[in-house]
């Protein structure tokens, strides 16, 4: 009787967004999750709109083909919309889809500190903690007092990865300012 060979777990990043525009700290954090989480690829999830945020300056289509040249190099880091076919803009919703097209996936959603304090106001927040570890990056004017504020009382933090990493003092906020 010959043993079952168990497939080997595939360990994707999920960095979801309006992309609106791509910057170089997006990739960064692409960057360091890949070496940091030896993560197979990192997939940036790009929506039509952030229900915490203003109407996105570009359109998805422009969005989409900025993101598209900024990875223009990069193997390990693609770009994808995949509102249509989830028929939803909610990461929950997104999470369950991926998790169906293949159940050996470990998923990995990466945001910066300053989503970790809205986070209990996402849909399903709860549920999306146990499809996915949540991987928090820092950012500039949120300390760790952000990651032990709301979520990670209501959560155990072993939900939770902490990458330590040089804080970026960029933002599509700030780029579009310059415009």
């Amino acid at each position: 009787m010959q043993k079952k060979i168990k497939k080997k777990d595939v360990k994707i990043g999920l960095l979801g967004g309006t992309f609106d525009p791509p910057h170089i700290g997006h990739l960064r954090i692409s960057k360091i999750a890949l070496r940091k989480l030896k993560l197979n690829k990192v997939i940036w999830l790009i929506t039509k709109q952030n229900p915490f945020k203003l109407k996105p300056y570009f359109n998805i289509k422009k969005r989409y083909q900025l993101s598209k040249k900024v990875l223009k190099n990069e193997k390990k880091i693609q770009v994808k919309y995949l509102e249509n076919k989830v028929k939803s803009q909610n990461i929950y919703n997104l999470l369950v889809y991926l998790k169906k097209k293949d159940k050996n996936i470990k998923l990995y959603f990466l945001m910066g500190m300053d989503n970790l304090i809205n986070f209990h106001k996402w849909y399903k927040w709860k549920k999306i903690c146990q499809l996915t570890k949540i991987v928090i990056f820092p950012r500039k004017d949120y300390s760790m007092k952000s990651l032990n504020y709301s979520i990670s009382i209501k959560l155990k933090k072993k939900k939770f990865i902490y990458i330590n990493s040089k804080k970026f003092n960029i933002s599509s906020s700030k780029i579009k300012k310059k415009w």
